[in-house]
């Protein structure tokens, strides 16, 4: 556990835990993760010493949502309510000033080591009923590396005796290096897109043809202002979907989505704080659901009782 001595008035001292909690540390060869108690967040992944995404500090707190995962759902449901096997539910306002309940339930929570050595670990979370969401789910988070790079597994089973709605998401933020967002190059393998209202709620689907959104063939990301979904993605031979981006100060980085996920969002930062580093990483969230799910059904899982979903994305920088 990483921690702080601090020198109290009169020459005391005490010892003070990071605001992230335990730091768990995987290392093989050039690379290097730092996962965190708090949320299970990823917190820094760095390949021969240049950090590939744009994290936080061990002694500042997450902001912004930098390397957390989402469970129950990823990204926003609507004034908080939805309707689930006809009962209605009203979920906490976490984004007040667009009346939404944004990015889950559990990345601010503590998730506990349940195995480790210095190439993979695994951290465990027991979300319990609670107004709003009233189901219970065993979650697992899985950090694994390899010579190809960071695999994330997210595992989720209901443990509660009723069916519950169920979705995930994670959300890292690739670093520019120096510099902003507009001098990356970026490729997203998706033929459709979410137009959303001033909520970030969506209001429709529609083709990426024809638009800046269409990102198919290596594009400068430029001054485009992207809090964006994307889905109807064209798979690889494997399965997998991979989002790759062209970073100045190299190597191209490899965001590769199992077939588990069929959405992905990316988000230039445009409305975070000036003091929260705005557009100086790209994000990229990748999702099992669309945004506001629980309403709209899309993409939208059931998981019955005792059942397990699973869901896998990683990061595979490419070689200099």
């Amino acid at each position: 556990m990483d921690t702080r001595v601090v020198v109290a008035k009169g020459g005391g001292t005490f010892l003070t835990a990071p605001p992230s909690g335990k730091q768990f540390s995987l290392t093989l060869g050039a690379q290097t993760v730092v996962v965190t108690e708090v949320g299970g967040g990823l917190r820094s992944y760095t390949v021969g010493g240049r950090e590939l995404l744009d994290g936080y500090a061990a002694e500042e707190m997450c902001s912004g949502a930098r390397g957390q995962t989402f469970l129950p759902w990823p990204n926003r449901i609507a004034d908080g309510r939805y309707r689930f096997a006809g009962v209605e539910h009203k979920l906490p306002l976490t984004e007040p000033d667009a009346r939404n309940a944004i990015h889950g339930l559990t990345r601010w929570s503590t998730w506990h080591l349940a195995h480790g050595n210095h190439q993979s670990l695994r951290l465990q979370h027991d979300l319990h009923p609670r107004p709003g969401y009233p189901f219970a789910l065993k979650c697992e988070l899985t950090y694994r590396l390899s010579a190809a790079g960071l695999a994330v597994e997210t595992r989720a089973t209901n443990v509660g005796a009723a069916p519950c709605p169920y979705a995930t998401g994670a959300h890292p933020y690739l670093s520019v290096g120096r510099g902003t967002v507009d001098a990356l190059t970026v490729c997203v393998p998706a033929n459709a897109w979410y137009p959303t209202d001033d909520r970030g709620i969506p209001t429709g689907r529609e083709s990426v043809q024809g638009t800046d959104r269409d990102l198919r063939r290596p594009e400068p990301l430029g001054p485009r202002r992207l809090d964006t979904a994307f889905t109807e993605l064209t798979r690889n031979p494997d399965g997998g979907a991979s989002v790759v981006v062209g970073r100045p100060d190299g190597p191209d980085v490899e965001l590769w989505l199992d077939p588990a996920y069929g959405y992905v969002e990316l988000f230039t930062g445009d409305s975070l704080p000036e003091e929260q580093r705005r557009r100086r990483g790209l994000g990229i969230e990748p999702m099992t659901a669309a945004p506001d799910a629980f309403n709209s059904g899309d993409g939208l899982l059931v998981l019955e009782p005792r059942q397990t979903h699973t869901a896998t994305w990683e990061l595979r920088p490419a070689s200099d």
